[in-house]
């Protein structure tokens, strides 16, 4: 691959991070190649898995949703690859059924604050937040301390909402000082 390639690729990626509706007629001028070039290109990048998906950003508060939610646990015990193995069989099941958890956005293993998971969903309002913490509760693999932390999404004051767009611009500024 040619470092131009690269480059095309990378400011491919950022502009679809920014706007993923926009044509490939709209990006081919944005990123100075011929249309046919930046189809071929996309489709590289999704048989490839480097985009998973197009998707939108919401406004989350139009959709109902007054509480945002980054709950921290421990699951119980620890890391060894057979429990590992069991708790991701049982987070794809739980996540197959849409009534479980139709509001986490994202369910993660890792460390942090003595805790080895995290959770990042949305509700309705502070009731449905706290029976979905009674499901996780009632999770066989998770430790009962887990943490919540909870953002008011109807508070007057945000600083910066969910986006990606700032990812766009550090993703192309590192790929710049790569190709250099």
């Amino acid at each position: 691959m040619t470092r131009k390639t690269c480059q095309v690729e990378w400011k491919l990626i950022a502009e679809l991070i920014r706007d993923s509706r926009k044509s490939d007629r709209e990006l081919s001028r944005k990123v100075g190649v011929s249309q046919p070039t930046v189809s071929r290109i996309r489709h590289k990048l999704e048989k490839e898995g480097y985009i998973k998906q197009y998707t939108i950003t919401p406004d989350f508060r139009k959709l109902g949703y007054t509480v945002a939610a980054l709950t921290f646990m421990r699951f119980k015990g620890g890391f060894n690859a057979k429990q590992t193995d069991e708790l991701r069989k049982h987070a794809e099941q739980s996540f197959a059924d849409p009534s479980f958890a139709p509001n986490v956005i994202l369910f993660e293993r890792g460390l942090g604050f003595g805790y080895t998971g995290i959770v990042v969903s949305f509700h309705e309002d502070y009731s449905s937040f706290t029976q979905f913490l009674n499901r996780m509760r009632q999770n066989p693999a998770v430790d009962q301390d887990i943490k919540p932390f909870l953002i008011d999404l109807d508070d007057d004051v945000h600083y910066r909402s969910l986006t990606f767009v700032p990812l766009s611009h550090e993703f192309l500024a590192r790929h710049k000082k790569e190709s250099e």
